[in-house]
């Protein structure tokens, strides 16, 4: 199915706007880490499911970043675009075979970039190993979550509306 850059703008924006949402909907503040933890897992697993790897890079980059700057964390943002970024990339691309157990690996495998990305931004760069240390298990709860809240979403919608399953791109864009 050829892709138009229209399509593209507009459900990069959509998605972007809903990862912002859930970064913002629900925030519980990790005691003495300055971070909090949030349901941007859930849509940008959403978003890479649904609709493939570079969605999944845009929405899990800009969305969880621009929650974190108009919610009172900047310090977060850059290191949020990074993580929730390259979360969204691989599971995209490691779930372009939409069956379970790719599904499962893909998230599992983003989840672990997310965790990854945030206790080494965190240890080395904006609070020290101690507090990265403290907040590991919260980013490891909040990347479970975002499976297992993300992909039966996934799934509920492609049954609720099944042309999802063809707006999945194939890695490619092009005008049409």
């Amino acid at each position: 199915m050829v892709r138009s850059r229209a399509f593209l703008i507009a459900v990069s924006a959509i998605m972007i706007a809903v990862a912002a949402v859930f970064t913002l909907l629900v925030r519980i503040p990790v005691p003495g880490t300055q971070e909090y933890v949030n349901f941007s897992d859930v849509a940008v697993n959403f978003a890479a499911l649904a609709f493939g790897p570079w969605i999944g890079l845009i929405a899990g980059a800009i969305g969880p970043a621009i929650a974190d700057v108009v919610g009172g964390y900047p310090q977060w943002a850059p290191l949020t675009l990074l993580a929730h970024g390259l979360q969204g990339l691989a599971v995209g691309l490691l779930a372009r075979r939409k069956t379970p157990w790719r599904i499962v690996l893909a998230w599992a495998v983003g989840a672990a970039i997310m965790v990854a990305f945030y206790f080494l931004g965190a240890g080395a760069v904006l609070s020290g190993w101690g507090v990265a240390l403290v907040g590991l298990p919260f980013n490891i709860l909040q990347a479970v979550v975002g499976g297992v809240v993300g992909i039966p979403l996934y799934y509920a919608v492609l049954r609720a509306y099944p042309p999802v399953a063809q707006m999945s791109e194939s890695g490619t864009w092009r005008e049409g």
